[in-house]
């Protein structure tokens, strides 16, 4: 009988741990099934906060066009004002209808093999709806829209007073579908002439390292300012603006406007800046984030006081010039939109003191050659952005682990950002001579 019931205690036993091992087994799917669960709303979760990051930082930057609108009015006279107005509308429904055409697969439309001068897919947004990731691509698109259209506007403001709505609108299509989206391919779109990944998975340019150009010192303001220069001398000055003696009324007109639209442009420019992060679901992108804040901070402020205390102390007339410091500010803006990534704060300030003084030498020169940049465009972004550039090749820590090779610190940057600026500068310059100069001879 003992034995029989030992042999009873072991089938049950063995049945038992059947049941248990079933149960573990039950047990153990729910687990995968809810990891699994899991892991598809962590990626969700990811992709929406991605998503607010990037709308978000889209609309900053959108609302820059408010700040160029009440900048530009300011620096007009009266009669002037629905002009310049209208042509800021027309940016943006030009802008962004040539952007959803052409602009967007010429920047980022990349082939297979990759074309390194411009991209060709994509046209008036192909493809975007046809699956998840497409739709993904959506939140790009305005985000880079908005910076496209910003382009013309900078324009517009150094051709102000002289320039026919129809001409503009031609040069405004120009810039949004072709001129700008090429420098957005060679820069941004990973497969361009000036950053592109090699056979051994390392981003390259064509010279060395990859183009820096974290939020577009060169792509965008340098694009702008450069296009800003060719349309002042394709126009010519306003009438009586370089006459001897000279003709009264062509100073800034309605300071106030001029300092609200600094203040807009400036709290937008921290979308332009944080925003290209294009992401916001872990904590490296949190903590550049934060770093991009606080260098798009002080850079401006530096820049804006070199600007105004040189035009009190030193710079004849020595008077307190309000629309000097607000230039000043934006200079800083732009001088620090390449590296405000990737540099510790003290070299945000360097930067932008070197920045308020480019502002400076430009805008000096631009007047003693008698060329009649209203808003001081060229100055401002083109003297600047070209600054913001060479910037990110001398300054950046490679040991901080932020993505800085500057020269400074035994880098070799600085050889890629000269030659980006020469191909942008020539680039700019020749195309919008091709669409500004007919149009001029044409009357």
């Amino acid at each position: 009988r003992d034995i029989a019931g030992m042999a009873m205690s072991n089938a049950q036993l063995t049945a038992r741990l059947r049941r248990v091992e079933s149960m573990l087994t039950a047990v153990n799917g729910t687990l995968e099934r809810t990891a699994g669960a899991v892991a598809i709303n962590t990626g969700n979760y990811d992709e929406s906060l991605d998503t607010i990051w990037m709308l978000l930082a889209a609309i900053l930057v959108f609302f820059t066009h408010a700040g160029f609108s009440m900048l530009e009015v300011g620096h007009v006279r009266s009669k002037n004002w629905q002009n310049i107005l209208t042509k800021n509308l027309l940016v943006i429904s030009v802008g962004f209808l040539a952007w959803y055409l052409v602009g967007y697969p010429f920047a980022f439309g990349n082939l297979d093999p990759p074309n390194r001068f411009i991209g060709a897919k994509g046209f008036a947004m192909d493809g975007f709806m046809a699956n998840e990731a497409g739709r993904v691509g959506l939140r790009v698109w305005f985000f880079q829209g908005a910076f496209c259209a910003t382009e013309a506007t900078i324009v517009s403001g150094a051709m102000a007073e002289r320039t026919q709505l129809k001409g503009f609108a031609v040069y405004t299509l120009f810039m949004t579908a072709m001129i700008y989206p090429v420098v957005v391919h060679w820069g941004w779109s990973g497969a361009g002439l000036l950053n592109y990944t090699d056979d051994a998975g390392l981003a390259k340019s064509l010279v060395g390292p990859a183009l820096k150009d974290f939020a577009g010192s060169g792509i965008v303001h340098l694009v702008g300012g450069v296009g800003a220069l060719v349309g002042a001398l394709a126009v010519g000055p306003r009438v009586g603006r370089y006459s001897v003696p000279p003709s009264e009324g062509f100073d800034s007109q309605t300071v106030p406007c001029i300092a609200l639209g600094t203040f807009f442009l400036w709290f937008g420019w921290y979308g332009f800046n944080a925003g290209s992060t294009a992401e916001m679901h872990n904590i490296a992108a949190a903590t550049t984030a934060g770093l991009i804040a606080v260098n798009t901070t002080l850079a401006p402020c530096v820049a804006g006081l070199v600007v105004f205390l040189v035009r009190a102390t030193f710079e004849a007339p020595r008077k307190l010039d309000l629309c000097g410091f607000c230039n000043g500010i934006l200079a800083g803006l732009v001088s620090i939109t390449a590296t405000c990534a990737f540099v510790r704060p003290w070299e945000a300030l360097v930067i932008g003191c070197i920045g308020g003084t480019m502002f400076l030498g430009a805008s000096k020169l631009v007047k003693l050659c008698k060329v009649d940049d209203v808003v001081d465009g060229f100055a401002v972004h083109g003297a600047c952005g070209l600054w913001g550039v060479l910037a990110a090749g001398l300054f950046g820590r490679p040991a901080d682990g932020m993505g800085g090779n500057g020269l400074l610190y035994g880098g070799d940057q600085l050889r890629t950002q000269a030659v980006a600026v020469l191909l942008i500068a020539v680039w700019v310059g020749a195309a919008s001579a091709l669409a500004l100069v007919p149009m001029r001879l044409l009357g």
